[in-house]
């Protein structure tokens, strides 16, 4: 029998992430197409081009407006969603692509002083629409997953068609607002509400930590650098050694606990100073690993490859431990 050629829809191929997915797809034979408002074809930072750029078909068009896709959706067979936004109506994605430090500093500020709660609801319903994390975290997933499930592949498969998610782990807190964890775990909840009673669709959330990229994004490389340390630092430590991390989960433990759920769930289970304990165990994980991850679960032939994926779970889809062990055994 001969394998079925595969095809992605990558929702936001021209950001961060999802032009890292475009090039890693492509690597392992994916036929890629993506959607963005722009259509324009992914650059570097310095404006460059590369080749592989030429090998995805772009289309201009909106996750919210389905009918500038759903034409697309028939024809692949897995669809990833990778947009999102860490602070709701800032400029902080530019300031990084550019590496405006100044410039950044600022947009994150203004960035979390935009997103706290508003006593106007006229304000609250302005939020909800324009660049809101309800919008552009969780609706934009809703309605491209919303509209693949209605769609019926071109060749026949004998295994469900993955939609994957990027969301994030919890450990942004409080430096970046709650609700744009919150919206991650909301966008989850549903879309597996969704694909849980279709057994030819599957949900995949990939939930990376902080995620690098020493060329694309320089800005955030001493900061890796400093909670990959950190992280090295707390696997070693014996155990009942009393770490910053254990610390904090101590204190945070006596704290008033996170109060958003859905149906009952609870969405964010413990406080902001448990999300900084884990901030300072967990690494920071490298773009392509997270594109790498991503490919993996968007394959056709892993339908053992469903639900939420911490970086720990990353690490060991992609055989990031494996591949470890043989560098240490070829250098002793």
């Amino acid at each position: 029998m001969q394998p079925i050629a595969q095809k992605i829809l990558v929702v936001g191929g021209n950001g961060f992430v999802g032009s890292a997915v475009c090039r890693t797809a492509l690597a392992r034979g994916m036929q890629v197409v993506s959607i963005r408002r722009s259509g324009r074809p992914w650059q570097t930072p310095k404006g460059h081009t590369p080749a592989w750029v030429s090998k995805v078909e772009w289309h201009k068009g909106s996750a919210l407006e389905p009918e500038t896709y759903e034409h697309l959706l028939p024809g692949v067979t897995a669809v990833v969603h990778t947009i999102g936004t860490l602070f709701e109506k800032s400029g902080y994605k530019s300031a990084l692509k550019d590496g405006n430090v100044p410039r950044f500093v600022s947009s994150v500020a203004a960035g979390i002083a935009g997103s706290g709660p508003s006593a106007n609801p006229l304000e609250r319903e302005e939020k909800k629409r324009e660049g809101s994390y309800e919008v552009v975290n969780r609706d934009t997933a809703l309605r491209v997953c919303e509209t693949f499930l209605k769609t019926k592949p071109t060749v026949e498969l004998n295994a469900p068609r993955p939609f994957v998610y990027i969301s994030a782990e919890d450990c942004t807190r409080p430096l970046v607002p709650a609700g744009y964890i919150r919206t991650k775990r909301e966008a989850e909840m549903l879309i597996e509400n969704m694909v849980h009673d279709e057994p030819d669709f599957r949900g995949v959330y990939i939930r990376p930590s902080l995620i690098y990229h020493p060329h694309f994004r320089p800005i955030v490389s001493p900061v890796a650098a400093l909670l990959d340390l950190s992280a090295t630092i707390h696997a070693k430590a014996p155990a009942g050694f009393p770490t910053p991390s254990a610390v904090l989960h101590a204190l945070g433990s006596v704290l008033p606990r996170g109060r958003s759920s859905i149906n009952g769930d609870q969405l964010l289970p413990d406080s902001g100073l448990d999300a900084i304990a884990r901030a300072l165990t967990i690494p920071p994980v490298h773009v392509d690993h997270v594109a790498e991850a991503v490919c993996i679960a968007a394959d056709i032939t892993r339908p053992d490859v469903r639900g939420p994926y911490g970086v720990a779970e990353m690490r060991e889809l992609i055989g990031w431990h494996q591949k470890g062990q043989q560098q240490t055994g070829a250098h002793a």
